[in-house]
């Protein structure tokens, strides 16, 4: 099938932040076929999409979530992390049935479609609903079996998480058409001792999979990682080799100098969620220093949940705000910089080239907005106007490998109310 985007004002996000205007963008199958002027052989037997007023930038990567968490939207908030999570979160959390976390994790892709998100990195359980959810829908993920135990080990060969991740990652990983990708999951050093770390990424590295796991979240995760191991979440993490795998680091608000060094050093990506850390008062990354010393730092909304929400043009919009304002200096985080840790530096963050920039040969995991409203005239700066002025909402096309899964608020692989209904139904019981 070809798709034609005609007339589109297109933010490539390549390197040299090309903006195109009066632009069309041939999408054939699953790919970016071409940009610029078409031939008449290229638009036969295309779909015309007209893209006049509309803005056509690379799909959003939601670089940390737990998309099932939306079960638990506006639950218990307005508490420290630690209150949160152990008195409230994983009590509701051991009531979910696997059905549950399709039906919540269908929820959360819909809210991600509808803003402008094309693919997320997620940890949780019940994977199996999930994956279903993933390719039902047609979004793009990074999924992983996240895992708990502080047994001390050192023997985990019938640890029933461990094996539940190992088995997850040899079923699904390469499913839908590649648009599942898996992953190992240790929650954090909190939650998993440092023989139960070493299993995991022993695990990770025979099938070559990547780590996703939270790290320096809060003041008293590092202050008691100092006090009972004598070293910083990260050295602690760097000495048990976790690092030595292809890692998402979530949150890192509390990483030193010294702990980015290490972090660059294994070519670990961290990810900034402004949202998230601001609610729970765990306190602000250190992402303007981050990226002057070249880490990749991605952009994720975490559980919507401790979020509120999934919409990551709001995560832009804080991030290319919060460090200017915390430190003082109006130069730190500029649009572009918040923008790529959406898109360019998500991408590089699972390893895929393909994605995250507009250009031939890409996926072509696209997103359009629509630009005739009040809040984008008038239309200086393109980049600036995404950072500082976008709304979720102003999203109103979503692709994904060359199809089309939101248009307009219409949601062609999804039955809106039936998601509704089933959500309805699961926290009458969860509640109850």
């Amino acid at each position: 099938m070809k798709i034609v985007f005609k007339n589109a004002l297109v933010v490539t996000m390549n390197e040299t932040m090309d903006i195109l205007k009066s632009c069309d963008v041939l999408v054939e199958n699953d790919r970016i076929a071409a940009m610029g002027a078409l031939s008449p052989e290229q638009m036969d037997k295309a779909k015309v999409i007209d893209a006049t007023g509309k803005l056509l930038m690379p799909g959003l990567i939601n670089g940390h979530n737990h998309a099932p968490m939306t079960l638990l939207r506006n639950f218990a908030d307005d508490m420290n992390l630690q209150t949160w999570l152990f008195e409230h979160i994983f009590p509701a959390e051991d009531k979910f049935t696997g059905e549950d976390v399709y039906w919540a994790t269908l929820l959360g892709i819909m809210e991600m479609l509808a803003s402008g998100t094309t693919c997320f990195v997620d940890m949780y359980f019940f994977m199996d609903e999930m994956v279903k959810a993933v390719a039902e829908s047609g979004i793009r993920a990074q999924l992983s079996r996240g895992v708990t135990c502080n047994d001390a080990g050192p023997d985990f060969s019938q640890d029933k998480k461990l094996n539940e991740s190992i088995d997850f990652y040899k079923k699904w990983h390469g499913a839908a058409d590649g648009r599942v990708m898996g992953a190992f999951a240790p929650h954090a050093i909190y939650t998993c001792s440092g023989n139960y770390i070493r299993a995991i990424r022993d695990a990770a590295e025979k099938y070559n999979a990547p780590i996703h796991v939270h790290v320096d979240e809060t003041r008293v995760e590092h202050e008691d990682a100092l006090k009972n191991y004598g070293k910083t979440p990260v050295k602690y993490l760097y000495d048990l080799g976790l690092f030595d795998l292809r890692t998402i680091a979530a949150h890192c608000v509390w990483v030193t100098p010294e702990d980015r060094l290490l972090l660059k050093e294994k070519g670990v990506s961290m990810v900034h969620n402004p949202s998230s850390n601001l609610k729970l008062a765990s306190g602000v990354a250190p992402v303007a220093q981050a990226l002057e010393e070249g880490l990749n730092v991605m952009l994720g909304t975490d559980g919507p949940s401790s979020n509120n929400n999934l919409n990551m043009f709001e995560e832009i919009h804080l991030a290319a705000l919060i460090h200017k304002g915390s430190a003082l200096d109006p130069l730190l985080v500029n649009a572009g910089e918040a923008l790529r840790m959406a898109t360019v530096n998500g991408a590089r963050g699972i390893g895929r080239e393909d994605l995250g920039v507009i250009r031939p040969g890409n996926k072509a995991d696209l997103i359009m907005l629509d630009l005739e409203k009040p809040h984008f005239k008038p239309l200086h700066n393109p980049v600036s106007a995404l950072a500082y002025s976008s709304q979720g909402a102003d999203v109103c096309m979503t692709m994904v490998d060359g199809r089309i899964l939101y248009d307009h608020g219409s949601f062609p692989t999804l039955d809106r109310e039936k998601i509704f209904y089933q959500i309805d139904k699961a926290c009458a019981r969860i509640f109850s």
